[in-house]
């Protein structure tokens, strides 16, 4: 089976927030040569694919995610040279680059913005979704934006509201304009030409709209309706996304992989593999465990183990015959896993190393987040006013408005900002951890001389050794072909524990055994499941007779 795969399910996606990486110009922002310079270091780790998140011209209100031009390079990052450069040095290397599409939404500084908005008759006037006030004055629904507020924005210049899922200054493009289409998929063919190996592809489930614009229910305090449960994957999306996939993605031995937050495994089928649209997609389920009901940061739920064991399994059996996953704990957009799955006072160590087992043993493309081989942890800012993400302050207004306090709102914020995941990389154990010369645009996490690239490389135990090790046996050991093609099936013996997660991956006469425990404590279980099975790799030393101790992992193979 494994010789029938593509090189992008063998291999591990590293995903790097530029900004975050690595400065070499002292502005306290990463750039360009600052990705070029570590590629080695990329390559000891495995890695056969870059993820950037967006450096095309921007005026930077969502880091990047507001994009003003799409074939261009933002000055902060460096040049096109620099990105050819970049292309041509991660080639040399066997790794790809690939580039972050937000189709869904542009800048509301881009040229076509610019043109919609100053008339309704002009060439671009119906790029973007404009709409008239109700005859109150007021917005045209009572959608609620992803980050906060309205989803509607009055513009007086043209005398309509414009529609805006994310931030306001994120208007959405009109995906039932041929035009705009034709627009976006020559700007893939642009990159396409320049040599990367595939996208990545931001929200996409927002891009088609109802055929009626209506309120919808409201729910919370502000009379708002979520524009999520309105617009996700509304019925027709997948014709748009098929005349994608023939425009751009056909012919090409890149992947692909859609962000499609609300899409559920069953659906896997229709989105990904040989009838799909896309060669893998996000979905969320397993990283809002806490939010069944809408990412709403001061409205968790208790969970508990078997939910993301479901959520996981679910989603291995939905692309078991058709399509491949793509298997994630951390990405820009959430906050760190350790901190996520892990309850307070748990070994960070430990528990990094736990997740890593899970992350490089399931079925699929692990993908790796800047950070997460070093086991980066949450930050904790004093104030709101220090927090640079967009989303977090919408969050906090939203707590407030709900009657929660300003120190209340700010733990919420604490514990699921998205700047959890954007302090600077930690390289070395000197100023700034070697980030940049100049002041970092986030403050470097306090952790950073135990925690950096410098410090973990020299010790054998350390969290960066123990995922360049499972990478090898995962890539290059004896168990590569059952690790990376294997069938997947959770232990039905373990299915009910709220403390282990167990699976098996099987091919051929080949089967291993990952065993896994998500608490902070000792944990029982019958030994009869190890029968004849020998482990071969784990973050404790030996094993202990019928219980996994605090955090512990290990992987078991039955030999032949």
């Amino acid at each position: 089976m494994n010789a029938k795969l593509h090189w992008w399910q063998k291999t591990l996606v590293y995903q790097i927030y530029p900004r975050s990486f690595q400065d070499t110009t002292g502005t306290g922002m990463g750039d360009l040569k600052g990705i070029t310079r570590h590629l080695d270091y990329l390559k000891t780790l495995g890695v056969g694919a870059i993820w950037l998140t967006p450096i095309y011209p921007s005026p930077m209100v969502d880091n990047g995610y507001d994009i003003a031009d799409y074939c261009g390079i933002d000055p902060s990052y460096g040049t096109m040279e620099d990105m050819e450069e970049l292309i041509a040095e991660a080639d040399k290397r066997g790794i790809k680059i690939v580039m972050d599409l937000v189709y869904n939404h542009s800048s509301d500084r881009h040229p076509w913005f610019l043109a919609s908005k100053k008339s309704k008759t002009n060439d671009k006037a119906d790029w973007y979704i404009w709409r008239d006030a109700k005859p109150d004055g007021s917005a045209p629904t009572n959608w609620r934006g992803i980050f906060g507020g309205s989803a509607w924005t009055w513009c007086e210049e043209r005398g309509q509201y414009y529609l805006h899922t994310f931030a306001e200054a994120q208007p959405d493009l009109n995906w039932e304009n041929p035009k705009v289409r034709r627009a976006l998929y020559d700007a893939a063919n642009f990159w396409l030409d320049k040599g990367v190996g595939g996208f990545r592809i931001d929200a996409i489930v927002y891009i088609k709209k109802p055929a009626r614009f209506e309120d919808a229910p409201a729910d919370a305090a502000d009379g708002m309706a979520s524009i999520h449960d309105v617009i996700a994957s509304t019925p027709g999306i997948l014709d748009f996304l098929h005349e994608f996939r023939r425009e751009v993605f056909d012919g090409h031995d890149i992947f692909t992989v859609g962000e499609a937050n609300g899409v559920p495994p069953k659906d896997l089928p229709k989105w990904v593999g040989e009838d799909g649209v896309f060669s893998m997609l996000f979905e969320f389920t397993h990283t809002n465990v806490e939010f069944p009901n809408g990412e709403v940061w001061c409205r968790p739920s208790p969970w508990k183990l078997t939910k993301l064991k479901g959520a996981l399994t679910a989603s291995q059996k939905a692309t078991a015959q058709s399509g491949w996953y793509p298997v994630f704990f951390e990405n820009h957009d959430q906050n760190r896993s350790i901190n996520r799955y892990y309850p307070e006072g748990t070994d960070t160590v430990l528990a990094a190393k736990a997740l890593a087992t899970v992350l490089l043993t399931l079925r699929g493309t692990p993908f790796l987040y800047e950070g997460e081989e070093l086991g980066f942890t949450n930050t904790a800012f004093p104030s709101i006013e220090d927090y640079d993400d967009i989303s977090s302050h919408g969050q906090y207004q939203l707590a407030l408005e709900e009657g929660h306090s300003p120190e209340e709102a700010l733990r919420y914020v604490q514990k699921r900002s998205r700047d959890n995941a954007r302090t600077p990389m930690q390289w070395t154990k000197g100023k700034n951890a070697g980030f940049t010369t100049g002041t970092p645009w986030l403050p470097v996490h306090g952790d950073y001389a135990d925690c950096c690239v410098e410090t973990e490389a020299a010790d054998g135990s350390s969290v960066l050794s123990y995922y360049r090790a499972l990478v090898r046996i995962r890539e290059e050991g004896e168990l590569a072909d059952v690790l990376q093609g294997g069938d997947y099936e959770e232990l039905p013996a373990l299915e009910a524990s709220e403390a282990l997660y167990t699976f098996t991956r099987s091919l051929g006469g080949k089967k291993t055994l990952t065993l896994v425990n998500f608490t902070n404590e000792e944990a029982p279980f019958d030994e009869t499941i190890l029968s004849g099975a020998k482990k071969i790799f784990g973050n404790y030393e030996g094993r202990e007779a019928g219980i996994l101790r605090p955090a512990e992992a290990a992987l078991y193979v039955w030999e032949e």
